[in-house]
């Protein structure tokens, strides 16, 4: 068989926490990018450097303070010990928190571009026909920004499925649970079963290289003489 069940299971466990991360961060990138793209506020840029601050945290640094936090004694360890749900490191949706925060900007950065080519004359248009700011959003804004929406979804899966560090960080290595495809080649690699490691290897090589293809061949082409 070209992969056995354990690499099957960490496949598995990959899309499905890329698949919840891409879901939750679209609730949440949406308003925080609609936000850096419409607002003059002078927190705007703070505000936008801790939005791209993974792009050159070390992810070992972010895993880190992560693991602080959500331990037993750091602030959100002992809210979620308080709610009786234990501590989130070394379970799953540690790993989902974990990865929420590193590949934020991968979905608010496309977002707050797409948004922000809109400019103001749509909304200025749809304010005259008396439409509330929400209802501008979702009939104008949405619409048009519908290609940012689609490189950010697909950035973001991506992204969260190519982790590696914050992931190891903050969920360890438990087969099921934690254990995503980049660790498990890890695992391949550190026992030396070089041809394990190959094969799914191959397997994510291919999915990058079909997400950049779709990406590519779904971005809008510019008109000639535009």
């Amino acid at each position: 068989m070209f992969l056995n069940d354990s690499d099957l299971q960490a496949i598995w466990l990959t899309a499905r926490l890329a698949g919840i991360v891409t879901l939750i961060l679209l609730l949440v990138g949406t308003p925080i990018a609609w936000w850096l793209a419409r607002s003059k506020a002078w927190w705007k840029g703070p505000v936008g450097a801790v939005v791209a601050l993974p792009l050159v945290l070390p992810p070992s640094v972010l895993g880190f303070y992560l693991l602080l936090a959500m331990g037993p004694n750091g602030p959100v360890g002992q809210f979620t010990q308080a709610l009786g749900m234990g501590t989130l490191p070394f379970t799953f949706w540690g790993l989902v928190v974990g990865s929420v925060f590193y590949s934020l900007p991968f979905m608010v950065q496309p977002l707050q571009t797409a948004f922000e080519a809109i400019g103001e004359r749509p909304l200025e248009v749809a304010a005259t026909l008396r439409a509330s700011p929400l209802d501008a959003f979702f009939t104008v804004a949405v619409p048009l920004a519908l290609p940012g929406f689609l490189t950010a979804g697909v950035l973001t899966f991506a992204h969260t499925v190519g982790e590696f560090g914050v992931v190891l960080m903050i969920g360890g290595n438990l087969p099921g649970v934690t254990r995503v495809a980049s660790v498990l080649i890890y695992d391949h690699v550190e026992a030396m079963e070089y041809l394990q490691a190959h094969r799914l290897s191959a397997v994510m090589l291919v999915f990058s290289f079909l997400v950049l293809l779709a990406l590519y061949a779904w971005r809008p082409q510019p008109k000639k003489g535009a």
